[in-house]
């Protein structure tokens, strides 16, 4: 005979673990990927921009007027994600916070589905430049937290919260106002932790080629059958060549690979950005650069001269390039590169990169210009 009490109590102790696994599983989650976007609010702009022109193209051209408006929307979903996070680890309010976490979890998993099915944007930028997701990856984990998220909006008007209502409401006020001012500050200095290609310590050069050779594996018919292998079979043997796959596809791919430069003659001067002591002035576009301490850009450039090769990359036009040159006294050559790849060397408008050889010895953003000596004991290693 069954026991129906024994029966319901399993099912209450079931649903009150996965009711806290829940919790924590989705609300770490989400304080972590806010974080990791909130320590460079600038990259979660650029994907923004990215969306937006993918819409603009797709949906029609209203999503163009939110192009300009990248960073602010980028920063309120930053900060609704980290204040998301902790409302559920505490339960506040659940009542809102699960429509808000099912509505936001419904959008971020059309976004996800739509770049993987129709290939429009290769990476979500849902982690930041921390963990890179290939957009089907990005998708599966979406559909994966879902359910978690589905479960915490079906019990929301259950959960009794963790802190009495005023004291939560001071918690998330006090998240949101501490997520505000690490974003600005991020944004007016330059991201906390660096995780790209172009950080401190980096060899340009080597990031450049891939860390290991490609592994190839070849799908071959022969006799009805599938065969598997590393060696091209040949079909004087009977093998007859099906499909492949690179099985170390990201260890095989470079880390860096669209840095490119000319000068504006044509010329190819990538390799010369590698060659002795470099001080590059980053402004991608130069309409929009900051022209707040331009007077510090330019002595540094000055006390430099026959020092340090000094040099403007940008993304803009040689015509405005040199009207900026002129009306800011910058008496050093400029260059063209990619706009993309200039946002990701520096997240600053304009912004400075000191290489040696290759190797990145300092990035700075405008607000915090180093001085002529602090780059040269840089240069001298003391």
């Amino acid at each position: 005979m069954v026991d129906c009490r024994q029966t319901t109590v399993d099912i209450h102790t079931m649903q009150k673990f996965f009711d806290q696994f829940s919790r924590y599983f989705v609300g770490c989650l989400f304080i972590f990927s806010g974080l990791i976007k909130l320590n460079d609010p600038i990259g979660t702009e650029i994907k923004m921009e990215e969306y937006f022109e993918v819409f603009t193209n797709d949906f029609g051209a209203f999503f163009h007027h939110f192009l300009p408006w990248s960073l602010e929307i980028g920063m309120v979903m930053i900060v609704l994600e980290v204040a998301l996070g902790v409302a559920i680890l505490i339960f506040w309010r659940m009542k809102w916070t699960g429509w808000i976490l099912l509505l936001l979890m419904v959008f971020f998993t059309f976004l996800t589905f739509y770049s993987a099915y129709f290939n429009k944007v290769t990476d979500c930028g849902c982690f930041g430049d921390a963990i890179k997701l290939t957009p089907w990856q990005s998708f599966t984990k979406d559909v994966g937290l879902m359910a978690f998220v589905f479960h915490l909006f079906w019990y929301r008007r259950s959960y009794v919260p963790a802190l009495r209502t005023q004291i939560g409401d001071g918690v998330i006020i006090a998240v949101v106002a501490v997520s505000l001012f690490a974003g600005i500050y991020a944004i007016n200095h330059l991201p906390f932790i660096d995780f790209r290609a172009y950080r401190i310590g980096n060899n340009i050069p080597k990031q450049m080629l891939p860390a290991e050779q490609p592994i190839i594996e070849y799908v071959f018919g022969k006799n009805g059958d599938e065969v598997k292998s590393r060696k091209y079979l040949s079909a004087d043997d009977g093998y007859k060549y099906i499909s492949s796959r690179v099985l170390n596809e990201e260890e095989a791919k470079p880390k860096i690979t669209d840095y490119n430069v000319t000068s504006p003659e044509g010329e190819d001067k990538t390799a010369y950005t590698f060659e002795g002591n470099k001080l590059l002035i980053v402004v991608f576009n130069i309409n929009k650069a900051s022209t707040k301490n331009i007077s510090a850009i330019r002595e540094i450039t000055q006390k430099l001269e026959g020092k340090v090769d000094c040099f403007i990359l940008t993304s803009s036009s040689a015509e405005a390039t040199d009207k900026f040159r002129h009306e800011n006294q910058l008496a050093i050559p400029f260059y063209f590169a990619d706009a993309t790849v200039l946002k990701t060397i520096i997240r600053s408008n304009p912004g400075i990169a000191l290489w040696q050889n290759g190797n990145v010895l300092g990035n700075w953003h405008y607000n915090d210009t180093p001085s002529a000596n602090e780059v040269l004991k840089l240069i001298s290693g003391k």
